[in-house]
């Protein structure tokens, strides 16, 4: 279960699927999974039971970074994306967003960003 960060309506979202092979069983920032929408906002772009691809942006898990250093999140968040894209579908993201995203190709999403941890 995950948090929606940026203003699609979606508010908490289960992972159904990690893309990126057939055995990949677990998502790291940066990697584009399948979600479920369980809890929406009425009249907004996303609906609940909805179906979309989304970007992984935080986790609580340990990430190791290529210096050496860790970092971690307090949350597991996650940002829907426009179709088969790397671009969002909210035009806001709310909280800190990790760097590798802009690294990973997703320039739009930190852009938007208040802050890339």
């Amino acid at each position: 279960m995950l948090k929606v960060t940026d203003n699609t309506g979606a508010k908490i979202a289960q992972c159904i699927h990690v893309f990126g092979g057939s055995r990949v069983r677990y998502a790291r920032i940066g990697d584009i999974i399948l979600i479920v929408v369980k809890s929406a906002d009425p009249r907004r772009l996303v609906k609940k039971h909805e179906i979309i691809r989304a970007v992984i942006v935080r986790q609580k898990q340990n990430f190791r970074r290529k210096d050496g250093s860790y970092i971690r999140f307090d949350d597991n968040a996650c940002v829907v994306l426009e179709g088969k894209t790397k671009e969002p579908k909210g035009g806001r993201i709310v909280g800190p967003i990790a760097k590798e995203l802009k690294e990973n190709g997703f320039d739009k999403i930190a852009s938007l960003a208040p802050e890339l941890i």
